[in-house]
């Protein structure tokens, strides 16, 4: 077992005194507020009025992280050109080609009964921070300085912009388009690991006689992708954007395999306090600042902690006085990629239902670095908006998008579940949650567990929603399942629930077209699931061993196979000692492993090889990653494809793999086997990287960028640290309740609370992170005052 790692040695911190008590003046507050942050950088928000503690958070978010809020804001208004260049044209147009364009009041009024006021408090509360910041511009965030210019202002349009959602699957939609139209459906359905289906045929990924196979291998989706992309900085001209070297399909793949989650609950009788339990990791890309942010709301009807993202007012994750709640993602299918004939006599209008249809066509200017302003026209069918235009075909593409409905701001329903005391009343909060689809879990104090998927979901009659379809009428969506027709449990026998990113579906689920075909391989869950059935009761100590745990369930099943394997092979002195590592290694990828090096090694060469034997080279650009459970079966059971002995071929390849493995890790690490444990700066580790890291000074820029430390794990342990050697995935928010107490809670979040680098709470929580440790989120207030760093009282002006 790992030790545990806690940050408890509370005799060891100053606690605050008058010295580090300040009182500021803040225009639009309407009663005083004050805000104690704690040891870890945690902001505990104390006010006496809803308007007051959203204008409160909003407040510190933006003292905290004022330039990752600059450049959401800029994402969300499609205004990163003016600052960034001609280079980011694309994304500003895609953004705002997919703007919400529907009605505001509608849209602020649905997320919490008193949203309206809570989104425009929250603004109120950035806005007075930008303008302090803009008053004292010495003061502003070094990013800010080094591209000269200057943070601007927040509406509530910023806080509901869909524009970093998870969003779905209209990009896999063209792919398996591509595919399909290439090798054909049968052969997609045998390398895809689509599920839960009922038959081989399933699913029907049948492109209608409309659809060209030639014409959808044309830059359909460039303005989506292009909004959609992470920015990245350049060092040619300090500019951010797309390099010529960016991959928005690896990439894309990459977010795919590894944007996941793990959440489970227990109740009482599984627990040692006999209380229920929850525990949550979010996994999403490691970037400092982090993407989440601690903050604790507390105020007449509020009282609650735990992690959202510095640009929502609110919390996504975490607990409030009665009750517990976490996320992971489960997959609706909220996207479909339309095709369209247009007129010959008028290229502004499309057929549907065998007339034609105008196109609804805005106006709009981009301002543009270094260069006049760009007039572009932006144009929509019914359906939404048109993404590309084949003039010489008379063809358009539309992206139909639920998102793009009222209430789907991402996480924004989280204001309801804040405030909910019972499941009733947590399952009629889910019921507003539409974006991203999540299976959300809760616990209470007395005694209750639950889980309820949500997510917008198009009911779709005759398609299955995994490939393009023609726009005339004939494939048209049913209106939306309702959330609570989701999957769902309260209470459930077996007294837990394991959520993973993994199907949760039976495969006679109704209205099987509403949700995703392609899911997580379900060895997290399977291991979860494994240690809570173990036969004892768990702990906040077994929770946070369990959240780290690395434990390799694939490894388990592949080594007793390489080793069978290796047994008719002639030994050398290295394949000996890799036996013998192999042969008494208890499958967890640990730091300080030998032979989880070897192993993880050994486990890419087999992938590789494996796809190359099965993927056919004409479909390789499109179909990048084999499915695990693919790999496996095939290793299990060898395919004919392997030879005309399947057996033997495949006992090839798992040799021949180990070979190129070892070869590698010497080429890395060095010809001493004893030198090659799993973590380190040459092989499993992390380095956090600051997106203008090129563009500072050496002593700046070691402030700035954090690491190497070693790490364990990869992306398909419980303790998922993503599949490449320098870690760029995974969970740098954890959460661990025990509903007994809400002073027991644990958490962690990487680097720390504060995007700035002269911060204490920068990167003070990296190194305990990366050795998979905890602090303690403290709840009541005289635990919170104990280890106080600093408090503000927040007066109006």
């Amino acid at each position: 077992m790992k030790p545990f790692l806690l940050l408890l040695a509370l005799g060891l911190f100053v606690r605050c005194t008058d010295s580090c008590a300040q009182t500021l003046a803040l225009k639009g507050l309407q009663q005083p507020v004050e805000i104690i942050r704690d040891r870890w950088g945690i902001s505990h928000i104390y006010a006496q009025n809803d308007h007051d503690l959203f204008m409160a958070q909003g407040y510190v978010a933006a003292s905290d992280r004022l330039f990752q809020l600059e450049i959401w804001r800029r994402q969300a208004t499609g205004t990163t050109a003016e600052l960034l260049g001609k280079k980011e044209l694309k994304r500003d147009i895609g953004s705002r080609l997919f703007k919400f364009r529907g009605n505001l009041t509608a849209e602020l009024t649905h997320y919490h009964p008193r949203s309206a006021l809570i989104i425009n408090a929250f603004v109120e509360g950035i806005n007075a921070y930008i303008r302090e910041i803009r008053q004292t511009p010495e003061k502003l965030p070094f990013e800010f300085k080094v591209l000269n210019t200057l943070p601007d202002y927040w509406t509530p349009e910023i806080v509901i912009s869909r524009h970093q959602g998870l969003l779905s699957n209209v990009k896999d939609e063209l792919t398996n388009a591509r595919i399909v139209a290439l090798v054909g459906a049968d052969k997609l359905r045998e390398l895809q690991w689509f599920h839960p289906a009922k038959t081989a045929n399933e699913p029907d990924l049948t492109l209608d006689k409309i659809i060209d196979k030639e014409e959808i291998f044309q830059p359909i989706l460039e303005l989506y992708e292009a909004f959609r992309a992470p920015l990245k900085f350049t060092k040619d001209d300090k500019k951010a954007g797309l390099t010529p070297a960016f991959d928005i399909d690896r990439w894309y793949e990459e977010e795919k395999a590894n944007v996941g989650s793990n959440n489970w609950i227990i109740s009482g009788k599984r627990s040692q306090s006999g209380y229920p339990m929850l525990a949550n990791d979010p996994h999403r890309a490691q970037s400092v600042p982090s993407l989440r942010y601690w903050v604790h709301l507390h105020a007449p009807g509020w009282n609650v902690v735990g992690a959202g993202e510095p640009s929502l007012p609110g919390v996504s994750v975490g607990h409030n006085d009665v009750a517990s709640w976490g996320l992971t993602i489960f997959e609706t299918d909220n996207e479909d990629l339309y095709v369209y004939e247009t007129n010959p006599q008028n290229a502004n209008q499309y057929k549907y239902q065998g007339k034609w249809e105008n196109l609804k066509i805005l106006k709009d200017t981009v301002k543009v670095a270094g260069g006049p302003p760009e007039v572009i026209t932006l144009r929509y069918t019914r359906h939404g908006p048109v993404v590309f235009e084949d003039a010489s075909r008379r063809k358009l593409y539309a992206v139909r998008a639920g998102w793009l409905e009222v209430g789907c701001a991402p996480y924004l329903a989280s204001l309801r579940m804040n405030q909910a005391r019972t499941w009733e009343e947590f399952r009629t909060a889910c019921s507003f949650s539409r974006i991203p689809g999540e299976n959300m879990i809760y616990a209470d104090k007395n005694g209750h567990i639950g889980w309820q998927a949500v997510g917008i979901s198009p009911i779709r009659k005759n398609w299955t929603g995994l490939v393009p379809v023609p726009g005339d009428g004939r494939y048209e969506w049913a209106g939306y399942l309702p959330i609570q027709l989701l999957p769902h449990k309260k209470d459930p026998v077996e007294g837990y629930v394991v959520t993973a990113n993994n199907n949760m579906t039976p495969v006679d689920f109704p209205n099987r077209n509403a949700i995703g075909w392609t899911w997580a391989n379900p060895v997290r869950a399977h291991r979860i699931e494994e240690v809570l059935n173990a036969g004892k009761r768990m702990s906040l100590q077994d929770f946070a061993t369990l959240q780290t745990d690395y434990l390799s369930g694939t490894a388990r099943t592949l080594v007793p196979v390489l080793l069978k394997a290796l047994e008719s092979r002639k030994e050398t002195k290295e394949t000996a000692k890799v036996i013998s590592l192999l042969q008494g290694w208890d499958y967890q990828l640990t730091p300080h492993s030998i032979a989880a090096a070897v192993y993880v090694q050994w486990e890419t060469e087999l992938k590789k090889a494996v796809y190359q034997s099965t993927v056919p080279e004409i479909i390789q650009p499109y179909f990048k990653t084999l499915p695990t459970k693919r790999l496996i079966d095939w290793i299990i059971t060898p395919r004919p494809a392997f030879g005309a002995d399947p057996v033997k071929a495949r006992n090839e390849l798992l040799v021949s793999s180990l070979g190129k493995a070892l070869q590698a890790l010497t080429a890395r690490l060095g010809s001493n086997i004893d030198q090659w444990q799993y973590g380190q700066a040459k092989n499993k580790h992390i380095t956090l990287t600051h997106a203008l890291s090129d563009w500072v000074s050496a002593d700046q820029r070691a402030k700035i960028n954090l690491g190497p430390l070693p790490r364990g794990g990869y992306g398909e342990v419980v303790g998922n640290t993503g599949n490449n050697l320098n870690q760029e995935h995974g969970a740098s928010f954890r959460i661990l309740v025990d509903t007994e107490d809400w002073d027991n809670t644990l958490g962690i979040n990487s680097p720390g609370q504060s995007a700035n680098p002269d911060d204490p709470h920068y990167a003070d929580l990296f190194e305990l992170w990366a050795k998979d440790g905890y602090f303690p989120v403290y709840f009541s207030k005289d635990k919170i005052k104990n280890v106080a760093d600093r408090t503000w009282t927040l007066k109006p002006n």
